[in-house]
Parts: structure tokens; sequence; C-alpha cells
């Protein structure tokens, strides 16, 4: 596919699901704590048609640094109520292209290991916030920050199904039987999981991607 077409796909996808969240804000009256986690999982779902509308990495990069500087103004002006966090200090929509780009160049020969590498950051930050929200009765604390079991659990669960579904499910090197896929998802999830129960928020998009990037490359 040509490589501007796929820039294209990319950016009305992202304006899509902005919409879309938009439309479930104002239609069904709900939070930006929901619609905020339903355009992060959305988006990072992006990663797995990269390899598909892409020949190159940079393309994509181009986006990422769009995205980042789009999500930059949103979060100092407000512009898009869907995204809107309750902790106004959070810059996590900046980190989260930033780091989908440096992910993308690091593991762009390797489809299902650029994939694997930002399933903690969509699914697991993603889902784990909405859990511990609905379903969170235990609460715990690491300096000031408070989160609950009930989330983290959520976090290593939703981690480990698509981590391991990316290794496994995705063409390209390496070329993992579901078995040699799950004992590196499972690592990843665990190791996630802890890195994002100790780290404040908003930086965790940073932690818990730098660590399945590590583990990744020094696994593979």
């Amino acid at each position: 596919m040509n490589d501007w077409l796929g820039l294209l796909i990319s950016v009305l996808y992202v304006g899509l699901m902005l919409g879309l969240a938009e439309l479930l804000r104002y239609q069904f009256s709900l939070s930006s704590r929901f619609t905020r986690k339903f355009i992060h999982i959305s988006v990072g779902m992006m990663s797995w048609a990269l390899p598909f509308i892409f020949t190159v990495p940079w393309y994509f990069v181009l986006a990422c640094a769009g995205f980042a500087v789009f999500n930059w103004f949103d979060w100092r002006y407000g512009l898009i109520k869907s995204m809107k966090s309750s902790n106004e200090a959070n810059l996590g929509t900046v980190y989260f292209p930033i780091m989908a780009a440096i992910v993308t160049v690091i593991f762009w020969a390797h489809p299902p290991l650029l994939v694997a590498a930002l399933m903690p950051l969509t699914w697991g930050d993603g889902l784990a916030p909405v859990v511990g929200y609905h379903y969170g009765r235990h609460v715990y604390a690491f300096q000031a920050n408070n989160r609950t079991w009930e989330g983290s659990t959520g976090f290593f669960f939703a981690t480990l199904l698509f981590t391991w579904l990316a290794l496994w499910v995705l063409p390209g090197t390496p070329d993992l039987t579901p078995a040699d896929a799950f004992l590196p998802a499972f690592t990843i999830a665990l190791s996630t999981t802890l890195v994002e129960a100790v780290s404040p928020w908003g930086i965790d998009n940073i932690t818990i991607t730098a660590v399945a990037i590590t583990l990744l490359y020094v696994w593979f």
C-alpha cells in the first residue's frame, strides 16, 4: 500500500475514534473516565494494522509526532472533552504517541514484537482504571498514587491475553507457537503490572512501554 495512503488512513481512523468518543459522551452522558480509555484502547489497536498499511515506519512516526502535538494542545486547552483527565497534570495522552513511535522504529522488522510491546500500554493501562473504578474495593497506595488490586488484576490479564495473541497470531519474525508465546507474554504482563503499580499517573505510559521494549528486545 502507498505510505501516504496509510498515513491518511491512520489520521482518519484516529479522527473517527475521537468523533465516536464524543458521540458516546454526548448521547449516553458517559464520563471522560470511560471515553478517554475508549480512545486509548481503540487507537492502540491500530498497531495491529501498521505492518499492512505502511512499507516503512517513518510515515507512522510522522503521524505520531502530529498526534503528540495535537494532544498537547488538547491537554493545554481542553479541545476534546472526551479526552479530559481528572488529573490536570496528566500528560499521558502526549506520551502515548511518542512511545508508539519509539516502538515502531525499534521493532518495525518484527511485527509480532512491535504490537506486543504496545499491548501493555493499550489494554493493560487502558482497562485497569475502568476496572478499578467500577469494581475496585481493595485500595493500595504508592507515593500518594492510589490504585486497586482489582484494577491491577485487570491490567495483568488484559496485557497477558493481548500480548500473547500478538506474539502468536501476527505474521513475521519471531514465528511462535501458542505455547512458545505464553512465557514471554506472561513475563511482560507480570513485569508491566508491577511497574504500573509504582509509577506516577501519566508517567506509566512511558515506564510500562519501556519495560515491554526491554524484555522483548532481550528475549528475542
